[in-house]
């Protein structure tokens, strides 16, 4: 357990190489019995799961959740099935807004259980640039080594 009650089940790093985060948002989802058990088991991949605007509603695309093991498959779940995020009306007409005049995208960064519930973190993100990437490689290894010279003296 991390702070305050939170687990988390799935962390997307990726991001953070490929997007440059301007905001978070904490998210429901809205799901199935077997996938909140599969995800309890951690058994979730976020790395090419997006968000989408559709009908003043916003849709998690892509995110695979594996099924539930113990579950027949009569009563188990589509492993990639688009899920409704639940958030506020007004946090939603925000993000149209944002999305829609800038061209930014929106992507989970964080699955993890609150309370006993499912909770996703959405951040709203620009795309880096190839250059963008290795500026921000560059900046990283030089940290590091300041830190070990650092650390040596």
């Amino acid at each position: 357990m991390g702070k305050a009650g939170i687990k988390i089940v799935s962390d997307n790093r990726q991001v953070r190489h490929l997007y440059e985060i301007l905001e978070t948002y904490e998210a429901g989802v809205e799901l199935k019995g077997t996938e909140v058990k599969s995800i309890r088991e951690g058994k979730v991949n976020l790395r090419d799961g997006y968000a989408v605007l559709r009908g003043g509603e916003l849709w998690l695309i892509n995110v695979h959740i594996s099924p539930y093991q113990t579950a027949s498959l009569y009563f188990n779940h589509d492993p990639r099935r688009s899920r409704k995020l639940l958030l506020h009306r007004w946090e939603i007409r925000k993000l149209i807004g944002k999305v829609e005049q800038k061209g930014l995208t929106l992507v989970p960064t964080k699955m993890y259980l609150k309370r006993g519930l499912v909770k996703v973190e959405i951040a709203l993100a620009r795309g880096k640039k190839i250059y963008d990437k290795r500026e921000t490689l560059k900046k990283r290894a030089e940290k590091r080594e300041i830190e070990r010279a650092l650390k040596n003296y």
